[in-house]
């Protein structure tokens, strides 16, 4: 039987943040990528990966695609095989945190979602990858693609995110938790929050990488990826 592996993108990302990944991965197995533009809740989102997933299947995801993961981990967590969360978080938004998407919905709205990714940017990247013009290019043109109402809908999902620590104390599939060595929105120690609660977790730290490490560092991504898939 064919494994099926299902990649879930972050905010402003589409399938192309995965493209070195799925190149790799897509070798005697099945690649999936989740659509996460349509709804403005993580229920919606999971809801909508698990109607098209197969029955079982291994699960990856980036950010707002994690929490997605964890939401689908509470649903139907016996329908996946494998789990892998990258540059994520378990816990909710700080009140802090939800204004500043809330400002940023307001940009958008207002006719300033063109500025958004490039002000992003900064917390997304790490210095080298932010001085990588290829790199700057395609995370630019992701956003336009999944454009401003889709955009708004993502951070409406995001800010309702429940805290999924709890929860994740129940994950019994093999799981790997993968963060980008210098990632300043969900850094290393939230990953090791993570790791200590889900039991025989692997964590992995890959260098030379921010918040959107399979982009930044593709072939330590894709390596970790496919060291958990065989495993």
């Amino acid at each position: 039987m064919t494994t099926t592996l299902i990649l879930l993108p972050g905010l402003l990302n589409d399938s192309r943040l995965w493209r070195h990944q799925a190149r790799t991965l897509s070798a005697g197995r099945e690649v999936l990528f989740a659509d996460l533009t349509q709804d403005d809740s993580l229920s919606a989102m999971a809801e909508r990966v698990l109607a098209v997933a197969p029955r079982r299947f291994c699960l990856a995801g980036l950010s707002m695609g994690g929490y997605a993961c964890m939401e689908i981990m509470r649903r139907s967590p016996e329908r996946v095989e494998r789990l892998a969360l990258l540059d994520t978080t378990a816990r909710p938004d700080l009140p802090d945190q939800t204004q500043r998407r809330l400002d940023a919905i307001g940009i958008a709205k207002a006719g300033g979602f063109d500025k958004i990714m490039p002000t992003m940017l900064p917390n997304l990247l790490c210095a080298k990858s932010l001085a990588d013009a290829a790199i700057t290019t395609l995370a630019k043109d992701m956003a336009r693609t999944v454009g401003r109402d889709a955009f708004v809908r993502q951070q409406t999902a995001i800010m309702g995110r429940p805290d999924s620590r709890e929860s994740l104390a129940s994950v019994r599939c093999p799981t790997l938790l993968l963060c980008g060595a210098e990632d300043a929105l969900t850094p290393l120690d939230r990953h090791q929050e993570m790791a200590a609660l889900i039991p025989g977790s692997t964590l992995v730290s890959i260098p030379d990488s921010g918040h959107l490490a399979p982009l930044e560092n593709p072939d330590a991504v894709t390596g970790a990826l496919l060291r958990w898939l065989e495993e």
